[in-house]
């Protein structure tokens, strides 16, 4: 097992990852992997909780969306309303968002640290309050997440690359969703070779950049062998 890194530097890239405390899920419903998405995404910045949750009603797995015109407006057009809102998020962000998986009981990330304790202040943000909201909901009491969050420092390209395939094909592990990894919707695989869904609130390039189009990077998710490699450059907690 992969010990939590405990120096994190700014300008580097982590692999993040959190569980479920004893292996629990961490979601009841579908509602609640949007809610737990929706805080990844805005969260990425300083601003206040209560700025951000006017976004919440606008918010669907399908991309953001207007509840008065909802088919006009899915698939990234976003509001005009919250332009400013979204443009205030991605300009003042503490991390950067490159690509995550969320499976039942635990979820991985991969981020870019752009400043000084901007990853503890983002994953303190993102777990507390999915915590409350999910305690809230379900009436649950206790600890939701197993400990500290994970984070593992992207020491090179080769390795971010990797990252970028076991994170995009940890959905395998769900038989349903065993070969049509780009369709699963809580995975941003989905982003990186259709539409990106979230706009500037994901970013692509450092991963896209490095491949001809989306046909090649899917090409490469596909051969990777990234539990193994991860294994050998000690980027991989065995227990997720």
């Amino acid at each position: 097992m992969i010990m939590r890194t405990t120096q994190i530097a700014t300008d580097e890239y982590y692999h993040v990852y959190a569980r479920g405390n004893r292996g629990i899920s961490i979601f009841m419903d579908n509602r609640d992997k949007e809610r737990l998405l929706f805080l990844l995404l805005v969260m990425q910045s300083p601003l206040p909780a209560d700025r951000v949750n006017v976004l919440w009603s606008d918010f669907s797995i399908k991309g953001w969306s207007s509840s008065k015109n909802t088919e006009d407006s899915r698939n990234n057009k976003l509001l005009a309303s919250h332009t400013t809102l979204l443009k205030d998020i991605t300009e003042q962000r503490m991390v950067t968002l490159v690509n995550f998986t969320l499976m039942p009981n635990h979820f991985h990330l991969t981020v870019h640290v752009n400043e000084k304790d901007g990853l503890s202040r983002y994953m303190q943000k993102v777990l507390n309050a999915y915590t409350k909201y999910f305690n809230t909901k379900h009436k649950f009491t206790g600890h939701l997440f197993q400990g500290p969050y994970g984070a593992v420092h992207v020491q090179n390209d080769n390795q971010l690359l990797h990252l970028s395939a076991y994170i995009h094909k940890n959905p395998i592990a769900l038989k349903e969703w065993r070969s049509k990894l780009d369709s699963y919707p809580w995975s941003s695989l989905t982003d990186y070779v259709h539409e990106n869904r979230w706009g500037e609130l994901l970013k692509r390039d450092m991963i896209l950049e490095q491949f001809k189009d989306e046909k090649d990077y899917q090409k490469f998710i596909k051969e990777s062998s990234a539990k193994e490699f991860l294994e050998d450059e000690q980027l991989f907690d065995s227990e997720t």
